[in-house]
């Protein structure tokens, strides 16, 4: 029998040094207790029945539309404040078409993917072209667009907000890719068999499920794909963790942040897109904070604010927390408006704790 010769030169890591060192770990842990809380505290409320558990996924799966691409970004080195004008934006790229100039509602749809993806770029090139921070490059977006939003807004329809969207996109062909349900023959079967309730006319709590929640799903999934399994997802962790060494080992740092920088516009205009045909209207004041919502929901996700480390799963548990708490609160009857404070305060502890997780991370290597 050969015995297992060890390599001195390599240090072996336990499997706790490893699961310590994942970024999604202390968001995960964050899940659990929000959970037990309001299990605890809303439990009989109707916060975890059918009909409360859509509720909060749904609140969940617009800021995790956003998260996720939010954070590649933010691994990548590279904030980006303009999302939540841009979401604004977007609305009325959509309505503003639709409703004045007659357009198809596939049509301003497209238009509004195309030019909010243009403007991502312009981001990026400005931050890779000029070295100024990101945060001053977007945070003069964030105005320039809340400014040009209104002003066309009000210049068009005499309003800030436009409405009649919802009858021009009940037969568009990509009305259903943005709005409705889906999985409402599997939500009537699981009503039929009890596993979940049922109104007083016998038809289920739930009609289906939110295609908002798909959106979020798939996101996900696919930008922890990217992220993990893919070249690109190397060149983001390279870009954040040291752009310079990564330029020196032929990584396109430039051209993968400016990409970066497309995928959360294009995620903003998802956002958007989803809100318009879901209530059927275009609001100026659409999107207000989101970009910081976004940024707290990454960061609780185990992010660093300074690139080179965290996760799109993180993410995702980031904003699953911010869903539970806001329609949490709701649930409980305490008043809404200690929901910032509360938030606040978990990206503050989560800060603190993603710096102890990368310390451990660094010293296991």
């Amino acid at each position: 029998m050969v015995s297992e010769i060890r390599d001195e030169r390599v240090r072996s890591v336990s499997r706790l040094s490893r699961l310590l060192s994942r970024p999604e770990l202390g968001a995960a842990a964050g899940t659990v207790l929000v959970f037990v809380f309001f299990a605890i505290t809303a439990g009989s409320s109707g916060l975890f029945s059918a009909k409360g558990i859509v509720n909060f996924l749904e609140v969940s799966a617009q800021l995790g539309i956003l998260a996720a691409p939010v954070a590649l970004l933010m691994i990548a080195g590279e904030f980006d404040l303009s999302v939540g004008s841009m979401i604004g934006f977007a609305g009325i790229l959509i309505a503003i078409p639709a409703v004045f100039w007659g357009w198809p509602i596939w049509l301003s749809l497209l238009f509004t993917f195309a030019v909010c993806g243009g403007i991502g770029a312009l981001n990026g090139l400005a931050v890779v072209r000029t070295g100024l921070p990101s945060f001053i490059v977007t945070l003069g977006s964030l105005f320039m667009l809340r400014g040009l939003t209104l002003g066309l807004t009000r210049g068009i329809s005499g309003r800030t907000q436009v409405s009649g969207v919802h009858e021009l996109a009940l037969h568009d062909p990509l009305n259903s890719l943005f709005s409705g349900q889906v999985f409402s023959g599997l939500i009537a079967g699981l009503a039929d068999i009890g596993l979940i309730g049922k109104r007083a006319d016998g038809l289920p709590s739930i009609s289906g499920i939110p295609v908002s929640i798909v959106w979020w799903i798939v996101l996900t999934l696919a930008c922890t794909w990217l992220l993990t399994r893919s070249r690109f997802g190397n060149w983001i962790f390279a870009a954040g963790g040291e752009a310079n060494a990564a330029r020196n080992l032929g990584v396109p740092v430039a051209r993968t942040k400016i990409t970066l920088f497309v995928m959360t516009a294009l995620a903003a205009a998802l956002f958007a897109a989803i809100q318009v045909l879901v209530t059927g209207s275009a609001d100026t004041l659409r999107g207000t904070q989101k970009e910081f919502e976004a940024i707290i929901a990454v960061v609780i996700g185990g992010t660093l604010l300074t690139g080179g480390y965290g996760s799109a799963v993180g993410a995702m548990f980031g904003a699953l927390i911010f869903g539970v708490v806001q329609m949490g609160i709701f649930y409980t009857g305490i008043d809404t408006d200690w929901f910032k404070l509360f938030m606040g305060a978990m990206m503050v502890i989560a800060v603190l704790f993603n710096s102890y997780v990368r310390n451990r991370a660094m010293r296991s290597r």
